[in-house]
């Protein structure tokens, strides 16, 4: 196992065996994406019944980290707007929380075939020092597209396993702010929860990371909600993952080039 040095140079407690990574918004800049996503696909049902539009602020509140479906609820709720649940072979056009998540999904799909996976060069740099230390990584995330996503940033040989949202729905597990999912990656990862650090960029993911109990949660602030983060349960809280590395201060914090993007989900 890596040394109490090495895990310092990372900024890391001594006590972490594992890290636990969520993607989007954290590694790939696919957070906008999903955003203006859900932004079309609400401000339309908004429009309809003479409500305020969907804000950046709703989408960090409501959506942010959730699975799709979650999302829907959670945000319509929020709005005491509440559809019927409907089934997830619902087509988009349903007027039902599948349907409308399945809108938005198909939004997605489109918005980044046109504009392919950008990456954040820093917290890729800090992946790549975490695997280089020896230490397993897990990706945690709600997307059930999460290997397109991954193979299209060149990302996917970095991890020793996986949970998105298709493992989550074979599984039933609850999505976050509910810690399962993350529960799910330490155990296949073989270490206790109190060995491993979470990494997230959503409040509901912090959440998450604080109620299973796991030894560290680092979040990471694409939003400018750094005290909301805090607040939720975040040991420390940075703007990129590169700023922890040794030589953090002169990584980039802009996303990378685009990547090509498959034709899959995302």
């Amino acid at each position: 196992m890596p040394s109490p040095q090495t895990l310092a140079a990372l900024g890391l407690p001594a006590h972490v065996r594992a890290c636990l990574f969520d993607l989007d918004g954290v590694l790939t800049r696919t957070a906008t994406l999903h955003f203006a996503a859900w932004k079309e696909t609400f401000d339309a049902i908004l429009a309809e019944r003479g409500l305020p539009e969907f804000t950046e602020a709703d989408y960090a509140a409501h959506v942010d980290g959730r699975r799709r479906y979650d999302g829907v609820r959670t945000f319509l709720a929020s709005r005491d707007i509440h559809p019927e649940e409907g089934t997830p072979q619902d087509p988009p056009e349903a007027e039902t929380v599948c349907g409308i998540g399945n809108r938005k999904d198909a939004d997605v799909r489109r918005i980044l075939d046109e504009r392919g996976v950008e990456t954040f060069p820093g917290s890729v740099s800090y992946l790549e020092s975490v695997r280089e230390a020896g230490i397993p990584a897990a990706v945690v995330t709600a997307s059930a597209n999460a290997v397109a996503v991954l193979t299209a940033a060149g990302l996917i040989d970095l991890f020793d396993a996986r949970i998105d949202g298709v493992i989550a729905a074979d599984r039933s597990l609850p999505g976050k702010p509910a810690p399962d999912t993350f529960l799910a990656g330490a155990e296949a990862l073989g270490v206790a929860p109190s060995e491993a650090v979470v990494i997230e960029d959503a409040i509901a993911g912090v959440q998450a990371g604080r109620a299973g109990d796991f030894g560290y949660v680092i979040g990471v602030d694409r939003l400018g909600h750094a005290h909301a983060l805090a607040e939720a349960g975040a040991d420390v809280v940075v703007a990129d993952l590169g700023e922890l590395l040794p030589n953090g201060s002169s990584l980039e914090q802009t996303p990378s080039h685009p990547q090509t993007s498959t034709n899959e989900e995302s």
